[in-house]
């Protein structure tokens, strides 16, 4: 469905030239098993950009002599290489490059080159790239994923190295299909313990940065393990992945398992071969998490390392409430905020922002049933509490812009925000007050005017 934009983050993307089979591949506890796509689709892509390059060959891990983590299988793989350690500097071969174009309303969207010939455009405007990517069907377990954007980390939800790079770097991966990489050590983040349903992933990594700091995964890889992880769904696993550069981390990443091949399922026929950590692999540090212990958090100005709980700041007035960003604007996302509507049965107490990633995202708030609403969707819960009506999809106020951008900060405002940086002038207004959330927190927020802890309506 077509939407307009006032100013919107580029989405876009360059795949490789691989066979369109219809395959995936699953891990089984002693080796991986094929199996064929429920619904083979075809590659109906909006544009792609890249070099010609010769076919991978498969992973040698037999030919292994030290065990590695997924982050180093991952770049051994790309670089075709048995084995590869951290600190060695590898060129690695790129199977997706996503590059992005802010020059005007309309003008963005997913761009895409198949290596070689017949390039084809359609700049068809898709959303914020991070989760368009995904929902294209570009995120794929065992590939190499580069960005000209810094959350490009979103896409580790899916067993993938995915990062960002720099124009610079962006324009040797055209012209060549590979980038020299140095290989990053890990730091291993095991999350056990049952998930509390007043808890989103929003709160689990605002926790580590909190415990690591902003500083703490410096040029380091951030895996999530963990009983917890595994229970997560894709768009839950995307939200930690995504702000691991909150951290200064060079990637983060999840395992893939069958909640991942399901997501892929309807989404991609190309096939894709995971890679899974070594049970004796090295990493630099690991951190242990009881979840069901923890509790909703907020991340103060200035810093997304600035944590407290949300209890803790009940007394902050708030003046706004904004819903969105590639870190807070998924359909899981809304489906949150519209179930702490449903339960409060209140109407916001402040303006109350809904900026939906991608098209995708915009069209599924208006059509998907919330759980236990009697029939209703997130756009009629929304409409029923105040909020105001959902925009197009895009980054709007997440990244400041012109004065005119749709909710942007023009004075200095007080904001809970499910976005993923509170610098300041980051929304706007260099005094502005940004206080980063769950959607739950931000929701519970809207409803009272002040910092809320959701439990207050969840239970």
């Amino acid at each position: 469905m077509a939407s307009s934009v006032g100013f919107a983050h580029p989405t876009s993307s360059l795949i490789i030239n691989k066979k369109d089979k219809c395959l995936s591949v699953v891990p089984s506890t002693s080796q991986l098993s094929i199996y064929k796509c429920k619904k083979p689709i075809s590659n109906n892509i909006s544009m792609a950009m890249a070099t010609r390059q010769s076919e991978r060959k498969p992973a040698t891990t037999g030919s292994m002599k030290s065990p590695m983590t997924m982050t180093e299988k991952l770049l051994a793989k790309g670089a075709e290489k048995a084995e590869v350690k951290a600190g060695d500097n590898v060129w690695v071969n790129v199977d997706v490059f996503m590059t992005n174009d802010i020059s005007g309303p309309g003008s963005i969207g997913i761009f895409q080159k198949e290596f070689g010939e017949n390039a084809k455009a359609n700049p068809d405007y898709k959303g914020v790239c991070h989760i368009a990517l995904a929902q294209e069907g570009h995120c794929r377990p065992g590939e190499i994923l580069l960005g000209t954007d810094s959350h490009t980390c979103t896409a580790g939800a899916f067993g993938q190295f995915a990062t960002g790079i720099g124009n610079t770097e962006a324009g040797f991966v055209l012209g060549t299909g590979a980038l020299l990489l140095k290989v990053p050590q890990t730091l291993r983040f095991v999350m056990d313990g049952e998930m509390p349903d007043y808890l989103l992933a929003k709160d689990l990594i605002l926790q580590i940065i909190g415990e690591i700091s902003v500083a703490g995964a410096t040029y380091k890889s951030m895996e999530f393990v963990g009983t917890m992880i595994e229970s997560l769904n894709m768009e839950e696993r995307m939200t930690l992945c995504n702000m691991v550069i909150e951290a200064g981390g060079k990637n983060g990443v999840v395992a893939a398992d069958s909640t991942t091949f399901k997501y892929l399922e309807d989404k991609t026929s190309l096939p894709y071969e995971p890679v899974y950590s070594d049970a004796l692999a090295s990493f630099h540090s690991e951190f242990r998490f009881d979840i069901s212990k923890l509790e909703p958090l907020v991340a103060k100005p200035h810093s997304p390392d600035n944590r407290a709980l949300a209890r803790e700041c009940k007394d902050i007035k708030i003046d706004r409430v904004y819903i969105g960003s590639c870190t807070g604007g998924k359909t899981q996302d809304f489906l949150a905020a519209a179930k702490l509507f449903l339960a409060s049965g209140k109407k916001v107490k402040v303006p109350t922002f809904l900026v939906p990633a991608t098209q995708k995202v915009w069209v599924d708030i208006y059509t998907l049933i919330v759980p236990g609403s009697g029939g209703k969707t997130c756009s009629q819960i929304f409409e029923e509490a105040g909020c105001d009506t959902p925009a197009s999809p895009s980054c709007a106020a997440c990244m400041g812009g012109p004065k005119d951008t749709y909710a942007r900060m023009n004075e200095a405002q007080v904001c809970v925000s499910t976005t993923n940086r509170n610098f300041p002038g980051r929304m706007g207004h260099k005094e502005g007050q940004i206080y980063l959330a769950s959607p739950y927190t931000a929701t519970a927020s809207a409803l009272t005017g002040y910092i809320t802890d959701p439990r207050e309506f969840l239970h």
